[in-house]
Parts: structure tokens; sequence; C-alpha cells
């Protein structure tokens, strides 16, 4: 994402280097000053938290419920498409339904080789009979949506498995400037979890709804997955991390997915 660049009346002289490490210390963790200041702390915490190797496109389609077979059926058309033509620079990481959350809506996560990837890649689309094959899927939308996110660096996202059973995609659109607090709290008690269930991979938005963190999982039905859960909660940091990582959320989303058939990660 472009940074901001501006000039800045001269400050007065009798403003300390003490104050100024104070705006430093204010950017990185969630104050008014790092609110204000937008997309220049973005950048910041990016370059701290970010795995950088990727960038990875999420792509929402909601769609008309009398056109949902039709839809999957023209989605598997482009994504399984070009998923394997090897002259592209992206991957499919995974399609799924959501089966309970937001009815009639369908995730699509494509991992790119960063952004050069991501602009070479739909500039090669656009400019072949993939963009046709996209274009069969619009008459079944009611809205779609796309962010292209960042992974979190000691959460990089999982290889093409197929595991079976459920998915659950948490979405939490924190308060602005809370990124980094977010992520070391999370960070801290994310060990917990680990002695249960791999993750499949937690994301964080820069381009699109910012603000905003996406973590997966897989289980192999709900009822696994309350049981799991549960197990987390009686192990010691679990539940200092969920109050720490709420405090900074606005609010939250969770979603029970299941993968398209031509679903890499299923």
């Amino acid at each position: 994402m472009l940074a901001r660049f501006g000039t800045r009346a001269a400050r007065p002289v009798f403003q300390s280097q003490a104050r100024r490490t104070i705006s430093v210390q204010s950017l990185l963790h969630g104050s008014p000053k790092a609110q204000e200041e937008g997309d220049v702390q973005i950048q910041q915490h990016s370059r701290l938290v970010a795995r950088g190797k990727y960038v990875h496109g999420f792509e929402v389609h909601r769609v008309k419920p009398s056109a949902v077979d039709s839809y999957k059926k023209a989605a598997k058309d482009y994504y399984a498409a070009i998923k394997d033509d090897p002259e592209l620079r992206v991957k499919l990481s995974g399609s799924w339904e959501v089966v309970v959350g937001e009815q009639d809506t369908f995730f699509h996560i494509l991992e790119y080789e960063n952004y050069d990837g991501y602009d070479k890649t739909i500039a090669k689309i656009r400019d072949s009979d993939y963009a046709k094959a996209y274009q069969t899927m619009i008459p079944h939308l009611v809205s779609r949506e796309s962010q292209l996110c960042q992974e979190f660096a000691f959460f990089p996202t999982a290889p093409p498995h197929s595991e079976g059973g459920i998915f659950e995609l948490r979405r939490y659109q924190l308060k602005a400037g809370a990124l980094l607090e977010w992520e070391l709290a999370w960070r801290k008690g994310i060990e917990a979890r680990r002695k249960f269930v791999a993750p499949v991979g937690a994301w964080f938005s820069q381009i699109g709804r910012l603000h905003q963190v996406y973590h997966m999982w897989q289980y192999p039905d709900l009822q696994t997955r309350k049981e799991t859960r549960e197990k987390a909660w009686q192990l010691e940091g679990w539940s200092e991390t969920v109050a720490k990582t709420a405090h900074f959320s606005k609010f939250m989303d969770s979603y029970i997915l299941e993968p398209l058939p031509y679903s890499p990660l299923k």
C-alpha cells in the first residue's frame, strides 16, 4: 500500500529528543497518535509482524441463493484453471463455501509471489481467456470484495492437503493502531492451541478493509472443534490471550466452511 507523504510545519525548538522518542513509542503501541498516522503505522507494523514472502488475496463472493449450483461450476472453471497454469505467478490456497455464518458466501484465498507477482498475474489474466471465465461468475453474484493480506511471520499458510472435515475462519476487526499489540498477545498464547490442533494460516489486511486479522483452523467436525477449544481453555496462558486480543478488537466473526472439490486445502 502506498504511504502518504507530505510536509509538516516546523516544530518549536523546545521539543526535546524525549518528545520525539515518545512519538515513536506511540506509533508502535496503538495510541491516538498511531491512529492519526494511519498508513505509516500500517507499514511499520507490517515490517515487524509479516512473513513478507507472499501476498494473499482474499476474494469473497456473495451469491444469489437461486444460483449457487451455477456459481460453483463457474468458479471451478476459473479457479481450478488458474491454479494449474505454471505461467501464472499465483497459487490457489483454497476455495470454501460458508455453511454456518453468512449463507451463500464463498471464500477464495490466492497466494501471489509478493506484489510484483500479483501485478503480473492480474495483467496476464486480463489478456487471456481467464478473463472470460471470470466473467461467467458475475451474473450469479449479489456482491464481491477483495483484500490483499500478508501472513504473520510465526504462522505460515499450510501447504495443500486433504484431511477432510470442516474449516473455521475467524475474522477480527481491530482498533486502528492495535495490530502490533494484538499480534504480540496472540503469539504468546497460541502455543496452547497448537497442542491440540494445527493451524492452517493467519493473515492481516494491507489493502482493502484495513485493521482486519484472519486465522483459520481445520477440524474433523463441530463436536471436535468444541472439545478442542475447551481443552485450550484449561491451559495456562490461553485465557489471558483471549482477554487481551478481545480488548484490541471492535468486532469478530466466525465462519464454518466446507472446501469445494477442487480446493488444494481440503
